[in-house]
């Protein structure tokens, strides 16, 4: 397990949007069916990396506060699943019931989606304004396997409480890390193109 981090999508920068298959309904979403009134938190995360279990019951009360604040949120797998079959649909699905989802979890087949969000690492995480425009990128908060800081998610929280008052989001973020994402070999090839 290679510990990789974002890149950090330029702030600024409108989302990309998207078309995926929600692994839990089984109905196609757009990025305008996740957004909320307030904006959107979009996830990129796994079922197996360890990085997303440590911070999986944190997510998803984070989620479950601040959608009833009117900010979305929706997570994306963009492994390749042939040769991680622990991050297929049908296991997603399950994860997304026994982890208690409040929001979709869509898989990312392609992997073009995680591309054109220059996503690297699970998790990772995009905040959006209510017009579609990066706010905040990066890290949840600084805790990690192992490290024994109790998953807050200060880091991200402080950007929502922000953007829904009003006021400036520092520009000085961290970025996230964990598990690269396991990228198909063609899409390898394509990216050193």
């Amino acid at each position: 397990m290679a510990y990789t981090e974002s890149s950090m999508l330029p702030l600024g920068t409108k989302a990309p949007d998207f078309k995926l298959q929600d692994t839990v309904s089984g109905k196609p979403l757009t990025l305008k069916d996740v957004t909320g009134e307030r904006g959107v938190v979009i996830m990129f995360i796994c079922n197996h990396c360890p990085f997303v279990k440590h911070i999986n019951a944190a997510i998803t009360e984070i989620a479950r506060t601040y959608s009833k604040k009117g900010i979305g949120f929706v997570g994306i797998s963009s492994n390749d699943v042939s040769n991680y079959p622990d991050d297929s649909p049908e296991k997603m699905k399950e994860v997304a019931k026994n982890e208690g989802y409040t929001f979709p979890y869509l898989y990312d087949e392609s992997q073009t989606v995680a591309r054109s969000y220059q996503a690297e690492c699970t998790p990772e995480f995009y905040l959006f304004d209510r017009d579609l425009y990066l706010v905040y990128r990066g890290q949840m908060d600084n805790s990690r396997p192992g490290n024994d800081i109790t998953p807050t998610g200060e880091d991200l929280t402080t950007a929502m409480d922000n953007l829904l008052r009003g006021r400036p989001i520092d520009p000085n973020q961290r970025p996230g890390g964990g598990c690269n994402i396991k990228w198909k070999p063609e899409m390898l090839e394509s990216m050193k193109e």
